[in-house]
């Protein structure tokens, strides 16, 4: 051990645990949905795909970028409440693969959507950040990966008090843990599903800015919610902490084997590695670290 370089390690496992936050914020907005309605939105990656190109095609419009991300930010949230009036609510009670069902076809449809409006061309979007290598303590870590997670634990914090500690809230963490009692005392479902999926279009704006930032606005940005997969798998469904564990854990671990154990397996094992992890915690705990476990009483 005395030839192992520490210093490398941990440059590899901070980037891992930098991305890994990147990973939490896509998750967050599949919790979001999946606990108060039982939906597995997989629209949530056209979502995150139609707000980058948004808000890139307006920026090269000429308009600034605070104003393009305001008018993006109330296009998600209109979005969002059209995909909560139109699919989710006339499917209410609906078997769940229907549900899945829905929104995997929604996907397809907010996909040609974008393509119709904003075209097929693959743009790169500037924040203002440099990719440039930062020192601290002789180990470098990534400025843009430091800013990319300082803005999405940033969002996590946010949602996190608000939906603690907000009367809105407080409703959506009622519904989530028994929609019948949750009406039994008076709570609009409908009202509180319509939030939920305006929160999910503002984390897709902002899981698509600094994504599409990394990768290039393109149409298989909306790929990236297969990252957040393996991370609900570890962490749960139905769990915010889960999502934010789940995405250190997969970060790190998908980094850490690419580097100390992928020329075993002739290298690019990051691309599916976290699958692999996924696969055996299913095998283990089925519901997640942090998830509820499903009793089903016959």
């Amino acid at each position: 051990m005395a030839d192992f370089d520490w210093q490398f390690f941990l440059e590899v496992l901070i980037g891992g645990l930098l991305s890994g936050i990147m990973y939490s914020l896509v998750a967050i907005g599949f919790v979001l949905i999946y606990k108060t309605s039982g939906v597995l939105n997989f629209a949530q990656g056209a979502m995150l795909l139609f707000a980058a190109l948004t808000f890139v095609s307006l920026v090269e419009r000429g308009i600034p970028h605070w104003l393009a991300f305001l008018i993006t930010f109330a296009i998600m949230v209109l979005l969002g409440l059209a995909i909560e009036r139109t699919v989710l609510r006339p499917l209410t009670n609906k078997p769940p693969i229907t549900l899945f069902m829905a929104t995997l076809g929604l996907s397809y449809v907010i996909e040609g959507a974008a393509q119709l409006i904003w075209g097929t061309q693959v743009h790169g979007l500037e924040l203002g950040i440099d990719d440039v290598p930062l020192e601290f303590g002789g180990v470098l870590v990534s400025q843009f990966d430091i800013f990319a997670a300082v803005i999405a634990a940033a969002m996590v914090a946010l949602l996190s008090i608000f939906f603690r500690y907000t009367r809105i809230g407080l409703s959506f963490r009622a519904v989530a843990d028994n929609q019948f009692a949750a009406l039994a005392v008076g709570l609009r479902l409908p009202s509180i599903w319509a939030t939920v999926w305006a929160a999910a279009g503002l984390i897709a704006l902002v899981a698509g800015l600094l994504w599409g930032a990394r990768l290039g606005v393109q149409f298989s940005l909306s790929l990236v919610v297969l990252k957040a997969l393996p991370v609900l798998v570890l962490g749960g469904f139905d769990s915010i902490l889960g999502a934010i564990v789940g995405g250190l854990v997969i970060g790190a671990a998908e980094k850490l084997a690419e580097v100390y154990i992928g020329d075993y397996f002739g290298g690019g094992i990051e691309s599916w590695f976290a699958y692999v992890v996924a696969l055996g915690f299913l095998l283990v705990r089925p519901s997640g670290l942090f998830g509820q476990k499903l009793v089903e009483r016959v």
